[in-house]
């Protein structure tokens, strides 16, 4: 079991969240598949069922530290993400409202899960594309480091 009491066995299929499937299952068709993602050395793999919310840029402290700049971000219910692999996924308590999931053999930064919240975010960088997904907004501008400028029309949020 890790953090969230999920049952992560190896190499099995499974859900990260609850057993059922919300509406959204229906987003992708033949045409479109789910869109599926992994981390850089393969030992995590997943599947999401349904749409993906945009990607919001987050440049809080806590994500640039683990992904060296400032974390791209999507999300999906936990109940549409399924993982295919997973022996190497661990997850770190990051604050005391959040917990990160991590390839604990490459290092890949995967997830952030908010205690409480039903939604996973999903790092951008680590879905295979085509994603049909951009960066709709930034967070946390007033955190980001003074090594680079946020030069796009995207809207800018101090918070969160």
């Amino acid at each position: 079991m890790d953090a969230f009491g999920y049952n992560i066995a190896g190499g099995a299929v499974l859900r990260i969240g609850a057993s059922n499937v919300t509406k959204n299952d229906t987003a992708h068709t033949e045409n479109e598949p789910a869109p599926t993602g992994g981390c850089l050395c393969g030992g995590v793999r997943y599947r999401i069922r349904g749409a993906l919310r945009g990607v919001i840029a987050c440049h809080c402290a806590q994500c640039r530290r683990t992904s060296g700049h400032y974390a791209a971000m999507t999300s999906a219910p936990s109940a549409n993400i399924e993982l295919t692999a997973s022996d190497p996924l661990r997850w770190y308590k990051s604050s005391d409202t959040a917990e990160r999931g991590f390839c604990s053999v490459c290092g890949g930064n995967l997830f952030w899960k908010q205690v409480g919240r039903d939604d996973i975010s999903i790092t951008a960088g680590t879905l295979d594309t085509p994603t049909h997904i951009a960066i709709e907004q930034h967070i946390f501008v007033a955190d980001k480091s003074d090594y680079y400028t946020i030069n796009d029309d995207l809207p800018k949020r101090q918070q969160w």
